[in-house]
């Protein structure tokens, strides 16, 4: 979002009022077949593209795909296809879908499946699964899928019945979709798709047990609206569930109406502009200096859409000690979770918003509050040293594509080094434009993530920054890039070793580089041409603005191979269960 106003986006209804308006033959006409059904669900639900590996068990869903009107992108891995649809749900806001077969097809979509839950995207998996009469026999390629994903799935589904399938599917649409966003699964005994069914296609819906709420209480509301009066020092915490909720736009008016300092957490980068003089970025290990500061020196701290994880707080019996906490969130477990709430709020973040807005009568006066917060700013600013004689610092390459890009341009990343400086360097100012993996910190999550990306938004750059041990997790996506013809650039930042685990090895382990440093990676440009993409080199900082601007020229993908300084480290840092406020912004300072 800009100062103009959020990104318009097409609701969840409108979306369904034209799929509905497409398919009402398909609604009307009998399903053939269990898998038909499946797809037709899908389709109902808006489903459009679908990210998936085929096999045995799945095969009559891909046969009856192979009839629909749904794009299938063929991934290389099934944790990829997992990644690949959560950041199609980031993107778009809907649920990005993902198919494997039974056995090691479903047990390779866990680590994605738990990476959406962790960060509470929208995803829905179809799994094939033996026949129901093989099911607890050790049949071929078995596996207890449901029991498997349960610990992390919003919710998933064993159907038995050919009759069921279509609104088990719908049901998992929905439920991944509304409400606190997630996960869902359904696993389909290749019996029952392949098995005849008459059921009608209906709207998805979600159970009646499934009722998150909308609006805090009223009194609890006054309450909140009355401790964010008397602040003198307000801060607003964002976390990814304003983006999620889709209240930037609420958020943008409250913390401008009432000159609020806005700090946020890495899933919620880009829920309020970064450019914008209210904005601290965002809070945590290695947020910003100021960012910190802010959150330990406030009297009263709001927090909207955050789970509060470790990652953030550091040592939560320090964290924001001087600050009553409001705490606005749609799911109830995680009111006083980690950091106790005095002013609890559960509903939707922009209706929420909403309310305490209404119900503020005067904003806090907070100017000499802000003028420290300015003052923060200039004190412990973000900086990094690039001598000419020294190797090109990855901080330098993310500022200059940054500067070559559109403000829509969507970023990915995977984890480490490079995911924290991407994050730090980059300039965010609309929301779901940062596409990466928060709370697992999935390695090999930039490559399928910017995949994902690119098919939920053909029109738009899509950027990955990547390291070398990240990328060789899924470096065999590429090959899905090149087929699908996308325009997507990865940079690899590459220092040859396990970035993060080396500075961590440096900083608490006497140096001792165990198992981190990577001198044998392969030549990661020459690798992409073996795949069939374009690849290129950055060696010095005179090859970076050339090499940026022919790679976002090219057409299809391309990988650039950027040889990093090997000893740069990410700072700000704060050391791991240790108080925010002890946050170094150097070597000197662990």
């Amino acid at each position: 979002m800009t100062d103009s106003g959020p990104v318009a986006r097409q609701t969840t209804d409108e979306k369904r009022a034209e799929t509905d308006a497409e398919q009402t033959e398909t609604t009307q006409t009998d399903s053939e077949t269990g898998a038909a059904a499946a797809v037709a669900a899908l389709e109902r639900a808006g489903v459009d593209t679908l990210f998936g590996v085929q096999g045995g068990a799945i095969m009559p869903v891909y046969d009856a795909v192979g009839e629909s009107d749904t794009r299938h992108v063929t991934m290389a891995h099934e944790q990829a296809a997992a990644h690949a649809a959560d950041a199609y749900g980031q993107v778009t806001g809907e649920p990005g879908v993902c198919l494997a077969t039974s056995g090691p097809g479903a047990t390779n979509l866990v680590t994605g499946l738990a990476d959406a839950d962790m960060d509470s995207d929208p995803v829905v998996a179809l799994t094939g699964q033996v026949p129901t009469d093989l099911v607890g026999r050790d049949a071929f390629q078995e596996t207890d899928t449901t029991g498997v994903t349960t610990p992390v799935t919003k919710a998933n589904y064993f159907v038995e019945d050919p009759d069921d399938v279509s609104d088990t599917v719908g049901e998992a649409a929905a439920v991944a979709a509304e409400g606190r966003q997630g996960p869902t699964l359904v696993d389909l005994p290749k019996n029952v798709t392949g098995a005849e069914t008459d059921a009608p296609v209906t709207e998805p819906t979600t159970p009646p047990t499934h009722d998150p709420p909308e609006r805090a209480e009223a009194e609890q509301v006054a309450e909140a609206a009355t401790a964010f009066e008397r602040a003198e020092r307000p801060l607003l915490l964002v976390g990814g569930g304003v983006i999620a909720g889709e209240a930037t736009a609420e958020l943008s008016a409250f913390a401008t109406d009432h000159g609020v300092p806005v700090v946020t957490t890495m899933p919620g980068i880009g829920a309020f502009p970064e450019d914008h003089d209210l904005c601290l970025s965002w809070a945590g290990m290695h947020g910003t200096g100021y960012a910190n500061a802010a959150i330990n020196n406030c009297d009263l701290l709001f927090a909207v859409g955050t789970r509060f994880d470790d990652r953030l707080t550091g040592d939560v019996s320090t964290f924001a000690p001087e600050a009553e906490v409001i705490h606005a969130d749609i799911d109830p477990a995680e009111i006083s979770k980690n950091v106790h709430a005095d002013y609890p709020l559960v509903g939707d973040a922009a209706r929420v918003l909403e309310q305490v807005d209404d119900a503020v009568e005067h904003s806090p006066d907070a100017g000499a509050w802000r003028e420290q917060c300015a003052d923060w700013q200039r004190e412990y600013p973000l900086d990094y040293a690039a001598p000419p004689d020294r190797p090109v610092k990855p901080q330098f390459v993310v500022e200059a594509t940054d500067a070559a890009t559109a403000d829509d341009t969507l970023v990915t990343t995977g984890v480490g080094q490079h995911q924290m400086w991407a994050a730090l360097y980059w300039t965010f100012t609309e929301p779901r434009t940062f596409v990466s993996s928060h709370g697992l910190g999935t390695m090999g999550y930039g490559l399928p993530a910017a995949i994902g990306a690119k098919a939920a938004a053909p029109d738009r750059d899509v950027v990955c920054f990547d390291g070398d041990g990240s990328f060789l997790m899924t470096c065999q996506e590429l090959s899905v890039a090149v087929r699908e013809n996308m325009d997507l650039v990865v940079f690899v930042l590459n220092n040859e070793g396990v970035g993060m685990v080396r500075q961590w090895q440096d900083g608490f382990y006497e140096g001792r580089h165990v198992a981190s440093e990577y001198p044998w990676v392969p030549d990661f440009a020459a690798l992409a041409e073996a795949f069939g993409a374009t690849g290129d080199r950055i060696t010095s900082y005179d090859e970076v603005a050339p090499v940026i601007e022919d790679a976002l020229a090219t057409d299809g993908p391309v990988v650039v191979d950027v040889h990093i300084d090997p000893d740069e480290n990410v700072f700000p840092m704060v050391k791991s269960g240790g108080a925010n406020d002890e946050f170094a912004l150097t070597e000197d300072h662990l």
